[in-house]
């Protein structure tokens, strides 16, 4: 009766796939072969579920065994070669005539009458174990060229690889016993019905046979909620019969009180409709293929993005226009949250919120700071009760001009919402998956908006920061302008009558003048000048120069060493500027009775005029160089310093092309020295 029974179920099994092939409109030789395989192993299981009602001969069951194998191996012959138009050019191909030689000399043998019944018995038992194996065989040989495959065809190979080898099994044993043996016979009934669900996984995953059966979602609900349920009570069963066990005088009522506290929490379950949400979202996101392909989407997504970009500067307008349109929207609006006020900072095609919006919005904006929910003010009207914890006036709803609420998070902060509109007979239910995609969607735009916010507000500080160096290098040049003036003023009681200082005083201020619109152009323009300045001039001058004119107020008087020259085309002030720097530092740090060196030193191999500046002065440590020397606005004169000059001597001279070392030792004095390219410009 057993055997009846799995047979009976397996029956079942194959008349619910046969059905479920019927919804497919698509035709080919998959779907052919599929139905014929199916509708075979139908009318078998039905065979032996009624063989005790109506016996049948031996060799009318080796016929449908025979007859079974014959359909499955042409499908898996089609299978590997990959044709899937004919089913008799795939017969015609030899390899495919060897595979079903099989099937159909054990179709042939099963009608010829032998005299000797244990002899046919063993010799059709024999030949059914070299079929099944041959069927393994070839699903691991169309397993191992499946390749990036494999996870489709993974399913169909358990399956039909589950059936050969328990066959195998049952046939081999059976052609040494000459006999079936009675338990695996009862057994095999079952083992079909369990394994055509692997069958429907892989007819689902398998895309190429173009093979579309549909199962109900609520179908699958409510028959995992019955096989749930079955095993629930299968597992109080066996706790009540513990208890009954154990229980002594009392398990009776304990073992009542149990059933009915059982029976009472499935019930409870089963009526909560959170439980059956989770239950049929798990179902759903496990069992069945998704409505979006996420990875498409995504590069949708960010193809709209990229293609909006380069069409405004707006990048508020291009963040709404790319989410309305990956939604298949018709309209939208982005707020942001400022000083809780929702402000409108981008509208696609949508009328400015009115009053009643405005209102709802911030009835609404608790609920969403606190769940980060999206909100479908549809589903808000008609099912209040998903939305627990939401305090709005009903009334509102069926005033807003909008369906979909997006909220808009940074860092756990809320930004700001995207209000979504839609005709009102294409909007999509929103289920679990258009939530995960909108939030997706969602995500991907805020990091958009949030990336080109702080790109402005990194260019806008790039900025500042420009304008802020140049004003202290401006800052500096005027204090060294100030320090030329209080020069003149120094000498002028003494040599007021003289006319060469009077032609040196002119000079000067013409010199001074130059220097101060240069400056002055610098901060109107916002950018340093100095191709304007470009000169040739003798090195061994310019050092002169800086001496005489600027140096001389300050012990002690640097000492000259230029008995080699060399014409340079530079900025000739800028230049100056960085040697007066590097002197007044070298005078700063040396007692007034010490000593300053300034050489020349002109290389013509590599065309670099060396100039050294070196000092007997208090010296600097190796940390020192390393860490602070070259850092600007670090200074150890205090207020009387800015902490840019030697910053400033380093970068100019880089920036020609030219290098500056520094040797120095604590108590010993300094030596700076340049390297300046001769060829440069």
């Amino acid at each position: 009766m057993l055997a009846e029974i799995g047979y009976a179920v397996s029956a079942l099994g194959y008349l619910l796939l046969f059905l479920l092939f019927l919804t497919v409109r698509k035709t080919g030789l998959p779907k052919k072969l599929l139905i014929a395989g199916v509708l075979v192993n139908l009318v078998a299981s039905i065979f032996y579920a009624v063989h005790q009602w109506f016996p049948s001969s031996l060799p009318s069951m080796m016929l449908l065994e025979s007859s079974k194998s014959l359909i499955w191996l042409i499908f898996i012959a089609s299978c590997l070669k990959g044709s899937h138009n004919s089913l008799l050019s795939m017969l015609k191909q030899p390899v495919n005539l060897v595979i079903i030689s099989l099937p159909l000399l054990a179709i042939g043998a099963a009608n010829i009458p032998l005299l000797f019944a244990d002899e046919y018995k063993q010799w059709q038992f024999l030949l059914h174990t070299i079929i099944n194996l041959e069927i393994l065989v070839l699903l691991e040989t169309f397993y191992r060229q499946a390749d990036q495959e494999k996870w489709a065809y993974k399913p169909l190979v358990i399956a039909l690889g589950g059936v050969a080898l328990f066959n195998f099994v049952m046939f081999s044993e059976a052609s040494m016993i000459t006999n079936i043996d009675p338990l695996l016979w009862e057994a095999r009934g079952y083992i079909y019905a369990i394994l055509i669900p692997f069958l429907v996984i892989a007819i689902r995953r398998i895309k190429i046979w173009g093979i579309d059966i549909f199962v109900s979602r609520e179908v699958v609900l409510h028959s995992s909620l019955l096989v749930v349920a079955g095993g629930y009570l299968f597992v109080m069963a066996l706790a009540g019969y513990a208890i009954k066990l154990i229980g002594g005088n009392w398990s009776h009522v304990i073992q009542i009180v149990f059933v009915f506290l059982s029976l009472t929490l499935m019930v409870a379950l089963f009526l909560s409709n959170q439980f059956r949400t989770k239950i049929k979202v798990f179902i759903t996101k496990h069992f069945f293929a998704n409505q979006f392909d996420y990875r498409e989407e995504w590069l949708k997504l960010t193809q709209i993005l990229d293609n909006h970009e380069g069409q405004t500067d707006d990048h508020y307008y291009t963040a709404t226009l790319s989410l309305v349109n990956s939604i298949n929207c018709r309209a939208g609006l982005l707020l942001r949250l400022n000083q809780q006020e929702l402000q409108c900072v981008a509208n696609v095609d949508h009328d400015n919120l009115n009053n009643v919006d405005a209102e709802l919005l911030q009835q609404l904006l608790p609920f969403i700071r606190e769940r980060q929910w999206i909100i479908d003010i549809a589903q808000l009207r008609a099912r209040p009760f998903d939305y627990e914890g939401v305090k709005v006036n009903h009334a509102l709803l069926n005033g807003c001009s909008f369906h979909l609420i997006l909220p808009i998070f940074k860092q756990d902060e809320l930004w700001g919402l995207a209000l979504v509109q839609d005709e009102e007979g294409q909007r999509q239910s929103l289920n679990w998956e258009l939530r995960d995609y909108l939030k997706v969607v969602t995500t991907q735009v805020a990091s958009f908006i949030f990336q080109h916010e702080a790109s402005k507000e990194l260019a806008e500080n790039a900025q500042f920061a420009a304008f802020s160096r140049m004003s202290a290098f401006v800052l500096h040049d005027l204090k060294n302008v100030l320090a030329q003036i209080d020069l003149i003023l120094c000498n002028a009681e003494q040599h007021k009558h003289n006319p060469e200082f009077i032609e040196d005083t002119f000079e000067t201020l013409v010199h001074t003048k130059a220097r101060m619109e240069k400056m002055l152009k610098q901060l109107s323009d916002k950018k340093d000048v100095t191709s304007d300045h470009i000169r040739h001039f003798s090195i061994a001058a310019l050092l002169q120069e800086v001496v005489e004119k600027r140096c001389m107020t300050s012990q002690p008087i640097p000492q000259l060493q230029t008995e080699q020259d060399c014409e340079l085309k530079q900025d000739a002030d800028k230049l100056g500027n960085v040697l007066y720097h590097l002197i007044n530092n070298a005078q700063q740090a040396t007692e007034n009775n010490g000593e300053i060196i300034i050489a020349t030193q002109v290389h013509a191999d590599n065309n670099v005029v060396e100039i050294s500046i070196e000092d007997n002065g208090c010296g600097m440590s190796g940390e020192f160089i390393q860490d602070r020397l070259f850092k600007p606005f670090d200074t150890t004169k205090g207020n009387a310093g800015m902490g840019i000059g030697a910053y400033d001597a380093k970068s100019y001279v880089e920036k020609i092309g030219g290098q500056l070392s520094v040797c120095s030792k604590v108590g010993e004095g300094s030596r700076f020295t340049l390297f300046i390219p001769t060829g440069m410009y």
